[in-house]
């Protein structure tokens, strides 16, 4: 029964591991990726409204396989459909909040990640922890505590070094505004922080599956996407195709962005928030290899002292916090048995 337990312990440590290793190779491959379609890769640029459409296309078709599973039999996922989707027209306008956001913050990642170094792209979104922070206290009545703020003004101050004289990428020849890659990384992280929580409160709100919380969403997404191709790429996309510009490494990024979306909601049930921390310092040091071998990324002092406090300050924010009712109760123990002493 021991090595039993202790076979569990093992498997549990490898999976999670699995799990870090995997949302790690993602988040980095994804930035590192989507930013050489940008800027190196030769040919045709494509219509990056296309691509983040195309994302929400498969995110649906992967969710309804995931929930197919779930359900265990055709009619019971028939009946989910028409229950949950066709006949609760109220959820989802309740999800096509988080939906709209969420394809506003996947556009402005292409923008970023246009005019932005990937590595100085990892670091700079990692405001989202801040973002989601305050949004939490806001939205679900969550308390951080003094370490957690402390790591959430250091991570800025980071992001600030990174942003003081931003590290220049000397392979990449297309014009770029760093002013316009911020201000797309501000938005998008305050999307993300903003449809995550609502996500999770529309989530814990009811005891509906994952799965077609899911399904929901990205049937909302689909059609917000799509208006989005329409107006801003409407007359070129008539032109030229819908697939004007694909490369297989254009693929990549949209299967990356699919799986990765996917997968982040999966992974975070196995993983804690120490564990999910690694994983963003881990993919900042990846980013940041990956684009001085690939976009001749120049390394300044700034930047890698600002990276530094941002790994650090993720660390710190991940940290559990201390239970005081434990320590008032110990205290309190003691008290009465000085008192009992002293009599």
């Amino acid at each position: 029964a021991c090595s039993a337990n202790v076979n569990v312990k093992h498997v549990s440590v490898v999976f999670k591991l699995y799990c870090l290793t995997v949302m790690t190779l993602v988040a980095a491959t994804y930035t590192v990726a989507l930013r050489y379609t940008r800027t190196i890769s030769s040919g045709d640029l494509y219509f990056s409204t296309t691509a983040v459409c195309i994302t929400e296309v498969i995110k649906l078709a992967l969710s309804l396989c995931m929930l197919a599973k779930e359900t265990g039999s055709p009619t019971r996922l028939k009946n989910a459909i028409l229950e949950h989707v066709f006949l609760s027209p109220k959820e989802l306008l309740k999800l096509s909040v988080p939906s709209i956001v969420y394809a506003v913050q996947n556009n402005m990642a292409f923008l970023a990640l246009s005019n932005l170094d990937a590595a100085v792209y990892q670091v700079t979104y990692q405001l989202k922890i801040p973002c989601t922070a305050l949004c939490t206290v806001l939205m679900l009545n969550r308390s951080l505590s003094r370490l957690q703020w402390f790591s959430v003004f250091m991570l800025c101050g980071g992001v600030t070094l990174v942003q003081w004289k931003p590290a220049e990428a000397t392979k990449v020849q297309i014009e770029q505004n760093p002013i316009l890659g911020f201000t797309a990384i501000a938005i998008a992280v305050v999307c993300s922080g903003f449809a995550g929580v609502y996500f999770e409160k529309v989530l814990k709100s009811s005891d509906t599956s994952l799965w077609v919380r899911n399904i929901q969403m990205y049937l909302s997404g689909i059609v917000v996407t799509l208006i989005g191709v329409y107006i801003t790429d409407g007359e070129n996309v008539l032109e030229k195709g819908f697939f004007f510009g694909y490369t297989p490494w254009v693929c990549f990024v949209v299967f990356l962005a699919s799986v990765g979306g996917l997968y982040t909601s999966v992974v975070v049930k196995y993983t804690d928030n120490i564990m999910k921390g690694f994983s963003a310092a881990a993919a900042i040091v990846l980013s940041t290899v990956a684009s001085v071998i690939l976009f001749g990324l120049q390394i300044t002092i700034t930047f890698a002292s600002g990276a530094i406090l941002v790994c650090v300050s993720i660390y710190l924010y991940g940290l559990p916090k201390r239970d005081t009712t434990k320590l008032i109760q110990q205290d309190s123990n003691r008290e009465s048995q000085q008192k009992l002493i002293h009599v």
